[in-house]
């Protein structure tokens, strides 16, 4: 599951998917995080990676959770507290094989509330000196709905080490005003806009506008959804500071993941594809 993609207030419905409750699919010890990497797109080195819940079940397969699981604010915020945990756990073993990296996780606005991040960061965070933090996703539209409450929490938040993205941006309808309230790590643009960037003029605008828009603000660009090459090298030109998609690596199992850091042993090697 993509945390950002799953919110309380809906029941996915899938036909070929039939949904599970999160509290069973938890007993049963279904979800998995998964890592997608996430490269510094002018050195192309890896720097760090999305965590994503997949549901893993024997006679049905892996599949993002988000396809399969059906959530109310209770059990959407239990799996939240044990991804959050899950990823504070992980980032030790990839410090282990060389790389300290920024790793980001998606949660919906909705529930952030409802999720005991500061107290579960103080107490399961890595006590390394090289921790970077944590990243929480929050997707653009989410956080315009009450801009007052999301600049609250990441006050808040800051303190534990734990700092906010605004994820799919372009895709909402935010103003600039209301994001110069916030304060942010990451602007990730929005897939749409970056399909294509290297031949479409208005993909290349608003990317381009919004790199500028999150440099200005003192944070970093974050290309998603990256599958050409050619949209890649645009994006670089443009000043884009970090990319992830299909082209660089899909998302992988942690254990694949630290088979992946461990075979590229100095984080500044260039890189091509990882998948």
């Amino acid at each position: 599951m993509r945390m950002s993609n799953l919110d309380p207030s809906d029941i996915l419905a899938s036909d070929a998917r039939p949904q599970i409750a999160i509290a069973e699919g938890l007993r049963n010890g279904w979800f998995e995080i998964w890592y997608q990497p996430k490269i510094d797109l002018r050195r192309k080195c890896l720097v760090g990676a999305e965590a994503l819940t997949w549901l893993c079940r024997p006679e049905v397969g892996e599949q993002p959770a988000q396809d399969c699981v059906a959530a109310d604010d209770a059990s959407a915020a239990e799996l939240a507290e044990h991804a959050l945990m899950t990823v504070l756990s992980d980032w030790s073993a990839f410090e282990s094989a060389g790389f300290n990296l920024h790793l980001a996780l998606n949660v919906p606005a909705t529930i952030l509330q409802d999720v005991a991040i500061v107290e579960l960061t103080r107490e399961y965070r890595p006590r390394s000196e090289r921790w970077p933090g944590l990243i929480l996703e929050v997707t653009e539209d989410q956080i315009v709905r009450n801009i007052k409450l999301a600049k609250e929490l990441a006050s808040t938040l800051r303190a534990s080490g734990v700092t906010i993205a605004i994820d799919e941006f372009g895709a909402g309808y935010s103003s600039f005003s209301s994001l110069r309230e916030l304060p942010f790590a990451e602007l990730k643009l929005a897939r749409g806009f970056v399909k294509d960037t290297a031949t479409e003029a208005t993909n290349a605008a608003i990317c381009q506008t919004a790199i500028d828009l999150a440099h200005r603000f003192g944070s970093l660009a974050v290309a998603e959804g990256i599958e050409s090459a050619a949209d890649m090298q645009a994006l670089a030109v443009m000043g884009c500071d970090f990319g992830q998609g299909a082209l660089i690596a899909p998302p992988m199992p942690k254990a694949r993941f630290l088979d992946l850091l461990q075979q590229r042993n100095a984080p500044a090697k260039p890189i091509g594809r990882v998948a």
